[in-house]
């Protein structure tokens, strides 16, 4: 067996050699040359890995790749207080802060127990062909994602995980999504632009509606129903749309519940004046310019369908300045061949006379839904009580309040008026009672006149009336 110093001495003559030979190889060995054969070397003698690497590139020749946008929104969910370099963006019409991965950085997730790493990346690449200004080089950056797992888990990562990201990711962009408003013209009026957009800042959800709690709830998990049922419409053979018609007396929250809905389902809201459509191939072109994930809005439709149609005119009456439009024309789209154009699309109908719509419109199919805006209930005020005065318990005024509100009918848009009107809550309260007992007493007047009963003056009055025709 040899001894430490024999051993020693081994040791110290290779190394002496290893040095005297790295010595000649740099001296004698051109650069390109020496790296050629570390080169030759790497790849020859490089251990048998089982890692494999997918690249996410952003742009796939000319045009984006969804790909590598659905995958940055996907990472930033997995963001952790580990992380160490980020990337932070916004633009103006966004609410939200953007929060990416800055170069090189990694982040390690986990799917069905497989264990992958992401790295953002980044290269610059020099075109010789397109100078700038200055004569230097175009210089461009190509960003990518890099995806690194263990190669014999391939077929979980693209048959399952991508998806998965593509799933998560569009959760992401629908939740960041800025909801809009659309006010829609023919293209044939007079206006440069028939379409206007502005971002809709409308604040009303359905926790600050005031309405009937089974009423919201009815509404949400028909909403919530119908955007999962993409299958279903497909297989039973209907377009993937729901129609809501929204009636009741003014003031009773009809447009704050369309307002609500979008912004409850993050669906942009496309409101159609049909007084200013020109004809039924105006309406195709304005309808067929609405984007899916939409709601189209029709209010007072008891005042928009042909209003002077049925208007006898004399012969030298023009009647050119008349829609041309028909209600046969709006149903097609509706629930005929047109209405394919498009899905997941909600078409809500508001009217204050309910009773004055044709019953062609107030079919299923076409109205699915048949929404009751009522006049103000408890369980609405208490809402607005929330909203406006931050009452979330019971408060000593509101036995009275309920009572008032029973007897007589009171529109939400009313009470709200008068909860702004103070920031003391039993001043408002007060002036709310006050309110709610003037508003009993001259309903009950009106409703004495209504039914014969006079006062004294209007019976003098009467008297008068008859001495003047005899």
């Amino acid at each position: 067996m040899p001894t430490a110093s024999s051993l020693l001495s081994v040791y110290a003559s290779l190394s002496a050699s290893i040095m005297i030979f790295r010595t000649m190889f740099e001296q004698i060995v051109p650069v390109q040359l020496r790296r050629y054969a570390v080169d030759i070397a790497k790849h020859y003698w490089k251990p048998n890995s089982s890692e494999l690497i997918l690249l996410f590139e952003e742009k796939d020749g000319y045009n984006p790749n969804e790909m590598f946008n659905a995958a940055q929104l996907f990472l930033s969910t997995r963001i952790t207080r580990d992380s160490k370099r980020l990337k932070i963006t916004k633009s103006m019409k966004e609410k939200h802060i953007n929060i990416k991965l800055a170069e090189s950085e990694e982040i390690v997730d986990s799917f069905e127990g497989v264990k992958v790493t992401w790295t953002y990346l980044s290269q610059q690449q020099k075109k010789m062909n397109g100078d700038n200004d200055d004569g230097h080089p175009f210089v461009s950056e190509k960003k990518y994602l890099e995806l690194k797992f263990d190669k014999n888990y391939k077929d979980i990562i693209i048959t399952s995980y991508l998806p998965f990201i593509i799933k998560k990711a569009q959760e992401v962009k629908i939740q960041k999504k800025v909801v809009q408003l659309h006010n829609l013209r023919s293209p044939h009026s007079s206006h440069f632009n028939y379409k206007q957009t502005v971002n809709l800042d409308h604040p009303s959800t359905f926790e600050t509606l005031a309405m009937d709690q089974k009423t919201k709830k009815e509404i949400m998990d028909d909403l919530d129903l119908f955007v999962r049922r993409k299958d279903f419409y497909k297989k039973v053979g209907k377009a993937w749309k729901r129609g809501y018609l929204l009636y009741g007396p003014p003031g009773t929250g009809k447009s704050s519940l369309v307002a609500a809905m979008a912004n409850y389902l993050k669906f942009d809201i496309y409101d159609l004046q049909l007084t200013n459509v020109r004809d039924d191939s105006s309406l195709k072109d304005i309808l067929l310019d609405t984007s899916n994930r939409s709601i189209l809005v029709i209010e007072d439709i008891d005042c928009s369908i042909l209003p002077d149609r049925k208007r006898p005119t004399s012969p030298n009456e023009s009647r050119l300045n008349d829609p041309k439009f028909s209600l046969s024309g709006l149903l097609n789209f509706i629930d005929g061949l047109w209405s394919c154009c498009g899905d997941e699309r909600i078409i809500i109908f508001t009217t204050n006379h309910k009773d004055r719509l044709d019953p062609a419109l107030l079919r299923p199919g076409r109205m699915d839904m048949h929404i009751h805006m009522s006049y103000l209930t408890m369980d609405g005020f208490r809402t607005l009580a929330a909203n406006y005065l931050d009452i979330h318990d019971h408060h000593w005024r509101f036995t009275e309040i309920e009572e008032l509100i029973k007897c007589k009918k009171v529109t939400p848009a009313e009470v709200a008026e008068e909860l702004m009107k103070s920031d003391n809550v039993e001043v408002v309260l007060e002036g709310l009672v006050k309110f709610l007992k003037h508003k009993r007493i001259g309903d009950d007047e009106i409703h004495q006149i209504n039914n014969g009963v006079h006062d004294e003056e209007a019976e003098i009055r009467e008297a008068k009336k008859a001495k003047i025709i005899t």
